[in-house]
């Protein structure tokens, strides 16, 4: 039977139960858990290390009200980060690739930021709608332009990570499939396009990380705006 190139988009199955809440559950068991001792090993220190930087990368620009916001954003950076790396490797299935686990994801912290803002300071957060100094006639424009704008900035996350993901790996089975056809046909070229198919691998990895931290990124910039 001849498989369809987005077959490995299908959510994966064992006797007709889903297996997505186990995909999602398996990347918190490969993270080691931190010890009482006083000296940590390599991989701990170099997971510490890791946090605290992007931590206080992440959270520079904010005031003392979004640092409450620390432990759920950094979770998430290494949430995503080990979904998109687990699924470059052969076999495997990338949740991330799922449009409806990003918008779980995307839009309720984002409800959660304009929450905040229109609690915390509504004058400030309503008056994004409407720029200071605009002519009378283009209030009417502004204000719907602005509230389409706000409206899919979630969709926006969803659809960006979603899209990205999944480019690279119909790439990476194009080529791949390509370069398993043409061995016995064509050797040099199979042996050429087996090293593009390398050096596109390189550059999933990279934008297996990037993506995570742009997905987490723009959510602190839309807490920003709010706190």
């Amino acid at each position: 039977m001849t498989l369809s190139f987005f077959d490995q988009f299908m959510s994966p199955t064992f006797l007709g139960i889903p297996l997505m809440a186990l995909v999602l559950t398996l990347p918190w068991v490969l993270y080691p858990t931190p010890s009482t001792r006083w000296l940590n090993n390599r991989l701990l220190t170099l997971q510490g290390w890791f946090i605290n930087r992007f931590t206080q990368q992440l959270l520079t620009p904010l005031n003392l009200g979004g640092h409450k916001w620390a432990l759920l954003l950094t979770s998430l950076m290494l949430f995503l980060v080990t979904l998109n790396m687990l699924g470059l490797l052969p076999y495997t299935f990338t949740p991330t690739t799922q449009l409806s686990l990003n918008l779980g994801l995307a839009v309720p912290l984002w409800l959660a930021t304009v929450i905040i803002g229109m609690r915390n300071q509504p004058t400030v957060a309503l008056g994004h709608f409407l720029p200071e100094g605009t002519p009378t006639l283009l209030i009417p424009v502004l204000i719907i332009i602005e509230t389409i704008s706000l409206f899919i900035r979630p969709l926006a996350l969803g659809v960006r990570l979603t899209a990205n993901l999944t480019a690279g790996h119909l790439l990476i089975q194009l080529i791949a499939t390509a370069a398993f056809t043409l061995l016995p046909l064509m050797p040099t070229v199979a042996i050429l396009t087996a090293t593009l198919l390398f050096l596109l691998t390189l550059l999933e990895v990279a934008v297996a990380m990037i993506q995570a931290y742009v997905f987490v990124l723009l959510l602190s910039l839309y807490l920003q705006e709010n706190v």
